[in-house]
């Protein structure tokens, strides 16, 4: 057997940076991520969601497909290669945001949506099981059923549904089919895809399938306003660039149960935002909750 004392310094070292970013990264994620619902704030108002999430996805599109050309992103080869790619941007862009966007814009409030929203790690940890092979155990199991209290007592007071929401509602399920689907599907069919390369694919099948939905519901009018372009330079760069790059990276490395466990830490971080940025008052069920969603993330990805 080998001894570990023997093995060249170098080699430790790469071991002790991917330790540490394998750390890290999940942080970053979280904290950019959770900016999206305060950034959305800003940008909604300027212009209809739909033309706003073309924008999006067109710009975003374009920025990383020249930093692929750039950088020499590596390109997939095959046609089944660039499917498997643009399958996974159509369930993680257009359908997730898609019918995030259309069930706020329908009438169900942002904390239903997102309380549905967190309900993707206890669906993916069911599903990545018989599809992937991956395994929880039952202190995973405990975790992923906290997470889930944790995050209806932050969101709770936010709450309201009556029957005129039905469609909203149905909206809200299809937002946590794709951002579930495109997990697994990145997980089994295109785990090693550049990130550059797959971004931009992405992005661009994500614009080609609801450009039809924008010019049918209507472009709208466009308030190009400096607040607006602020935040699509946040929501291009760092939400559609940045962000994606790492939950990509993530799933890449990680197992999709535990990636998606991370969602559940985005609400009661952007509610914090909220509470700072916009003075919105976090009561003390909420600060509990926020407690109870941290321990339950620790289970399911404790070792």
């Amino acid at each position: 057997m080998a001894d570990r004392s023997s093995r060249p310094a170098h080699t430790a070292t790469a071991d002790a940076s991917d330790s540490y970013l394998l750390r890290g990264v999940p942080v970053l994620f979280v904290l950019l991520w959770a900016t999206g619902f305060l950034v959305a704030r800003y940008a909604i108002p300027y212009a209809p969601p739909f033309t706003l999430l073309v924008i999006r996805f067109a710009l975003a599109s374009a920025m990383m497909g020249a930093l692929g050309l750039i950088f020499g992103a590596r390109w997939p080869k095959t046609l089944r290669e660039v499917t498997h790619i643009a399958v996974t941007g159509i369930l993680l862009q257009a359908v997730y945001l898609g019918g995030c966007y259309a069930a706020i814009y329908a009438g169900l409030p942002a904390g239903m949506v997102a309380l549905i929203a967190g309900l993707q790690p206890i669906v993916t940890a069911a599903l990545a099981g018989p599809l992937l092979g991956e395994r929880l155990k039952p202190l995973q199991w405990l975790g992923a059923g906290l997470g889930f209290i944790g995050l209806t007592m932050v969101i709770w007071h936010k709450l309201s549904f009556d029957s005129h929401h039905l469609w909203a509602l149905i909206f809200a399920f299809i937002q946590l089919f794709g951002i579930t689907a495109a997990t697994l599907y990145q997980k089994r069919f295109s785990p090693n895809a550049d990130l550059k390369a797959g971004a931009a694919i992405q992005y661009a099948a994500a614009t080609v399938v609801l450009l039809p939905v924008m010019l049918w519901l209507g472009v709208g009018e466009i308030n190009w306003q400096p607040q607006f372009i602020a935040a699509m330079a946040w929501i291009v760069i760092v939400l559609s660039g940045i962000s994606i790059a790492l939950l990509t990276w993530m799933i890449q490395r990680g197992a999709a149960s535990k990636v998606a466990s991370l969602f559940y830490l985005t609400p009661p971080v952007a509610a914090l935002g909220a509470f700072f940025w916009f003075d919105e008052r976090l009561d003390a069920l909420a600060l509990c909750g926020m407690g109870v969603v941290a321990l339950g993330v620790f289970l399911v990805n404790r070792k």
